[in-house]
């Protein structure tokens, strides 16, 4: 592939993932103290709470939506994206109904039940909100609702939420994610939630950045705000397929764990500094440059990288402030970049990474490089003598069907590529037509740090898949995929705890062998 854009689908539509109050308050909101409500098991918890302590709690069943009701019953959306433990958020909920719960579950392991209640707030005044509006000059759907409830979070340990609301009638219930960051990383895997991306694909008011009314590029929107609810998975974005999983896997693993949101990393310089590793999940596509040059400097001081989906840190975007506060708006022109009066004023293009002007790839960061979509396809086993592999009794051209898609990355030295890199699985895949591969690989770096990429979006969501496959599967993948994903996924995260992997698993370079490249 030449050094310019030429996959399949590189200007895809947005793709949905597979389901699954205080004293001050304005008028019409929920009075009382901020954050008072019913506690759940742990309410010593905060900052410097042991998080393995958290892990064995038990969890909290039932906190699953299955009957969301209208879409207009009860909906709502965070002021922050993130908190610190302690630190206040409000809630802005629109609902009919006269009085709303609010459950705030932190999501985890727990026994398998992925869930425990935190804190509850009962008896809500409920109140609709007036419809949304839609800045005509860059069709940025608005609400300007007011604040339902302020919400204290002290005793609420770190980790990522949904909060649920629940119409006090019985029509509606929806979720509101929030992650509770951790204010220092060092030691620890960093998960790195991407809320840029959850918002990207947002068509809640009829706007996102890839559709509008007439569900094509003409009417997308330049800038979306995080001052909106989400209309994928009953408000929650796409947390539950794209995140959940690796969460709940994580935990259930017993490692030194820390929560952020990419917002963070890109506000704060050095947030990462002594992490052992940053985990990006299944769909993290659109980064700051802030954001990314915060994950290079920790690559570069010795933190591993995961990168567990595809077409990551492809676009390039900005963040500006709402009314509610700074970092609530997610700027992308795309290819209309040179109309960004930011960019006009000096402020790199909001376009993709390794487009002009200021092209910069994602590869010199990843390994690998963004190859299309859509595709579905097996997964293929190249190198199954590989450390990742460990356990898993896997044979060279071991094969495990639908686990490739539906975008997919791949080793292109037509792009910046780190050395040394192994490919240990090239699957080969057909796009719209085109012959390709979808390659995981591995490379290590002078600070000892190593990066795994796995090649596929499909990654995070196969590690909930059981049983035989087909099609009420998600996406037919099968139960001996998801042994494959969960064992390869615990060998990484477990051998990147431990420090900068290259020191005792330096990445043996294989692109001689797998693409004829010296």
């Amino acid at each position: 592939m030449a050094a310019t854009v030429t996959s399949c689908g590189a200007g895809r539509p947005a793709a949905a993932p597979t389901p699954h109050p205080s004293a001050d308050a304005p008028p019409g909101t929920a009075g009382g103290s901020p954050g008072s409500g019913t506690p759940g098991a742990a309410q010593d918890a905060g900052p410097g709470h042991d998080l393995a302590h958290e892990q064995a709690l038990p969890g909290t069943p039932g906190w699953e939506i299955t009957d969301p009701g209208p879409d207009s019953a009860v909906e709502g959306f965070a002021d922050r994206v993130s908190v610190l433990p302690g630190e206040p958020f409000g809630l802005h909920v629109s609902t009919p109904a006269p009085a709303f719960t609010v459950s705030a579950y932190r999501m985890g392991w727990y026994g398998g039940a992925r869930a425990r209640l935190v804190w509850r707030r009962e008896h809500v005044p409920g109140g609709r909100q007036p419809a949304p509006h839609v800045d005509p000059a860059t069709r940025t759907v608005l609400t300007g609702w007011q604040r339902s409830l302020a919400v204290d979070t002290a005793g609420w340990p770190e980790g990522a939420y949904l909060l649920r609301l629940d119409a006090e009638d019985g029509s509606g219930r929806r979720y509101v994610p929030l992650t509770v960051r951790s204010a220092a990383t060092a030691g620890k895997t960093v998960i790195m939630s991407a809320p840029a991306t959850w918002q990207a694909y947002n068509e809640w008011g009829g706007h996102s950045l890839y559709n509008g009314p007439t569900g094509g590029l003409a009417t997308r929107s330049l800038k979306v705000v995080f001052d909106r609810p989400y209309d994928y998975d009953h408000g929650a974005g796409l947390f539950l397929v794209y995140e959940a999983p690796l969460i709940a896997l994580a935990e259930r693993l017993g490692l030194p764990l820390a929560y952020t949101t990419g917002v963070d990393v890109a506000r704060e310089p050095g947030l990462l500094t002594g992490a052992t590793t940053v985990v990006s999940l299944g769909h993290d596509e659109y980064w700051s440059p802030e954001q990314r040059a915060g994950v290079v400097a920790a690559r570069d001081a010795g933190t591993n990288l995961a990168i567990l989906g595809a077409n990551c840190c492809f676009r390039r975007i900005r963040y500006e402030p709402t009314d509610l506060g700074p970092e609530r708006t997610v700027v992308c022109y795309k290819d209309a970049w040179a109309q960004d009066p930011g960019h006009r004023a000096g402020a790199p293009a909001t376009t993709d990474f390794r487009a002009g002007p200021g092209a910069d790839p994602e590869s010199s960061m990843l390994g690998v490089i963004y190859d299309g979509y859509p595709v579905d396809a097996p997964y293929v086993v190249s190198s199954p003598g590989h450390w990742a592999f460990e356990g898993t009794g896997v044979a060279a051209g071991a094969s495990f069907p639908h686990l490739v898609g539906v975008e997919y990355d791949r080793v292109d030295t037509a792009f910046p590529t780190p050395r040394p890199i192994e490919v240990i699985a090239h699957s080969p895949v057909v796009c719209e037509g085109r012959r390709s591969h979808s390659d995981t690989a591995y490379y290590t770096v002078p600070s000892g740090a190593g990066v795994f990429a796995s090649g596929t979006m499909r990654w995070v969501e196969t590690l909930d898949a059981h049983g035989p496959g087909g099609g009420s599967a998600d996406h037919g993948i099968d139960s001996r995929a998801g042994d494959l994903v969960r064992k390869v996924t615990e060998n990484v995260l477990r051998t990147f705890a431990t420090g900068p992997a290259g020191r005792t698993h330096p990445a043996r370079d294989n692109l001689g062998a797998v693409y004829g490249t010296a």
